[in-house]
């Protein structure tokens, strides 16, 4: 069993007195480094409700929100004038860094010349051909979320197989996508309980079963009633979660025997490498997403299709009645994506880059597992590219419900405001790190070197 020991008095090998010491601590420090924001954000953000402008921008754990002056490269700085190494980027969205200079010339000059207007530019011209080269589908779509990406795929895969129900993993996360907002509870799907305004039972038509459980997944396809499985290559909205040897393999073969197609969600582990974790590894979906940094900040995501979905899918076009297919949104496949994904791909998501990412994250991997062994925390390093991710619980994790008991909400609160007072910003969710083409090594040092203070502090 991998999941952390959580008892009355500690959590993560930690007392819950410590922890306690810890938070209140920092969070004073955190006031006194910041009387601007805390004047003007203090008590919430005029006119939002909850105070603030999304209601996520509620769960980070500093006593209040952060107000950003400005962002370059890997560096926030507040209005206070505090300056973060930023490890966690947008929680991916600003992967490449924060406004990447392509990205940013690709929108002055877009600017310029109109934002949206349903038409495409020269630019799409070049997109398809990159996207094509980049992950192996020969057909794309473009999208203005991983949300919308992952919505309208699934329908093409209902459309196409005659199928309702779709399969997820436990613990998985693809945006809002009300199907996937599923789990296992008791070795039960329900609902998530945390689901505002859900009047439908989601597990009518969908099935779950724990990520890496190959038999429990020819199970669930053996009925041949499932349209699709969605999954990430590795699980990254949970403590993350690796595939074990074998389970990519046994999952598309099993998927095809049952007649089923397989989405993968790279928008996540597209920190693998250039073409993501599917063509590092050589996976073969027959639908592709990827989301948040394709276009290197600006909201954007793509959707592709295999040969034979893609001709399947036209079949069923060719059939069906006239009308709202029900994929759409007016901004979707604007100049201002086009423009700036172009850049991203050609000149920011480069080889030369990944390899400096990957070689920084495997710096940051070694320093955190060291200063984890040093002090003796039942704790582990998880990895998947640049994506970086300490976990306050032994592990490796095999699945979504052994993450969810690792995960340790408090003791995580009281580490991420602690290291922010050091100069270091990771996100919110499950201590998640990334590298950035910008990011240096002294930054990485740094991040280390606040790490290893803060847990002395807990472990001492």
């Amino acid at each position: 069993m991998h999941s952390t020991s959580h008892s009355k008095t500690s959590i993560g090998g930690i007392s819950r007195e410590r922890i306690a010491m810890l938070r209140d601590t920092e969070a004073e420090v955190f006031r006194k480094a910041r009387p601007k924001s805390e004047a003007k954000a203090g008590n919430g953000l005029p006119g939002f409700f909850g105070g603030v402008p999304m209601h996520w921008m509620n769960d980070w754990p500093t006593p209040f929100p952060i107000l950003v002056d400005s962002a370059r490269g890997a560096t926030i700085t507040d209005i206070d004038g505090n300056r973060l190494d930023d490890f966690c980027l947008g929680d991916t969205g600003s992967m490449f860094g924060h406004s990447p200079p392509p990205v940013a010339r690709a929108i002055r000059r877009q600017s310029g010349r109109g934002l949206t207007y349903m038409l495409p530019s020269e630019d799409a011209l070049a997109i398809g051909p990159l996207l094509q080269q980049r992950f192996g589908l020969p057909f794309w779509q473009i999208a203005t979320t991983a949300t919308d990406a992952n919505r309208f795929a699934l329908r093409v895969a209902r459309a196409v197989t005659g199928r309702e129900k779709i399969l997820v993993f436990n613990g998985c996360y693809h945006g809002s996508v009300d199907e996937t907002m599923v789990r296992l509870v008791d070795g039960k799907p329900v609902n998530r309980p945390g689901l505002a305004g859900e009047f439908r039972d989601l597990t009518r038509a969908t099935k779950i079963v724990e990520f890496n459980d190959v038999a429990a997944l020819e199970a669930a396809l053996a009925d041949r009633d499932v349209a699709c499985v969605i999954t990430e290559p590795v699980l990254t909205n949970s403590c993350m979660v690796l595939p074990e040897p074998g389970f990519h393999d046994a999952l598309r073969r099993l998927t095809r025997a049952a007649g089923t197609l397989l989405l993968i969600d790279e928008t996540h582990t597209i920190s693998t490498g250039p073409g993501g974790y599917t063509k590092k590894h050589g996976l073969e979906p027959d639908l592709f997403v990827l989301g948040k940094p394709v276009a290197g900040g600006v909201p954007a995501s793509v959707w592709g299709l295999s040969d034979e979905i893609a001709s399947r899918y036209a079949a069923y076009n060719r059939t069906k009645e006239p009308g709202y297919s029900g994929m759409g949104t007016t901004l979707s496949a604007n100049p201002l994506q086009f423009a700036t994904m172009r850049a991203a791909l050609e000149q920011v998501m480069t080889e030369a880059a990944y390899a400096r990412m990957d070689r920084l994250a495997r710096r940051l991997d070694a320093g955190l597992t060291a200063v984890i062994d040093r002090c003796r925390l039942p704790w582990h390093v998880a990895r998947v590219g640049a994506r970086v991710e300490f976990i306050c619980a032994p592990g490796p994790l095999r699945n979504g419900g052994e993450a969810e008991a690792a995960h340790a909400p408090e003791l995580e609160a009281a580490i991420h405001v602690a290291l922010v007072n050091q100069g270091v910003l990771i996100a919110p969710f499950h201590n998640m790190m990334l590298i950035s083409p910008a990011t240096t090594a002294a930054q990485v040092n740094r991040l280390i070197t606040a790490f290893a203070a803060v847990a002395a502090r807990l472990a001492a």
